[in-house]
């Protein structure tokens, strides 16, 4: 796999009820910044995702914003990033970040967020893509998903070599060590595939 230069983070455009989730986004933007990261997002200064983006720009990270023209007042496009590019729908958008990114990032948020992520599960489950899928569990917040995964593999939906291939971190500073290990394609990083 090729090193991760630029990571797409999806999140909530919302806190959430757990202080943990704002820590976690605070964290993960300055991480990715320290780590000559660029980061892809949603273009919003609301939530979580306002703060990954602030908190990238403040550890002197680059930063592209993509956002819908119809969600720039409610999302309040964040105009101090390098880059904002204004598209006409969610589908357009969806397929930038995609294309921009090396590698994806997924913080607690809502249906949006989920959505974002599920489509990068099933395009690397159809094998459109090889880049690595990271679910931050900030205090077991994807577990209900995965559990759910687990579910649908009992079930028989998810079946043998369509395994869905992600990784799972406990915390935000896990995600750059994971990301340049999986950049190197290493063993050690491969074991945290989760195929369960």
């Amino acid at each position: 796999m090729a090193p991760v230069r630029t990571v797409c983070v999806y999140c909530g455009s919302g806190f959430g009820g757990d202080p943990a989730f704002r820590a976690a986004a605070q964290t993960l933007g300055t991480a990715l910044a320290g780590a000559g990261m660029r980061l892809v997002y949603g273009g919003g200064d609301v939530g979580l995702m306002g703060t990954v983006a602030r908190a990238a720009l403040a550890a002197g990270g680059h930063v592209t914003g993509i956002i819908p023209d119809f969600l720039q007042a409610r999302e309040h496009m964040l105009d101090d990033v390098q880059e904002t590019i204004v598209v006409p729908d969610m589908h357009t958008r969806k397929r930038l970040m995609f294309e921009r990114s090396d590698a994806f990032v997924t913080l607690p948020g809502g249906i949006g967020t989920l959505e974002e992520l599920v489509e990068q599960l099933t395009w690397a489950q159809l094998g459109r893509h090889r880049k690595p899928v990271v679910l931050v569990s900030v205090a077991d917040f994807w577990a209900p998903l995965i559990a759910l995964f687990a579910h649908m593999r009992d079930h028989g939906f998810i079946r043998e070599g369509l395994d869905l291939s992600y990784f799972v971190a406990p915390d935000a500073e896990s995600v750059v060590p994971m990301l340049r290990e999986t950049g190197r394609g290493t063993d050690g990083a491969e074991a945290v595939v989760a195929r369960m």
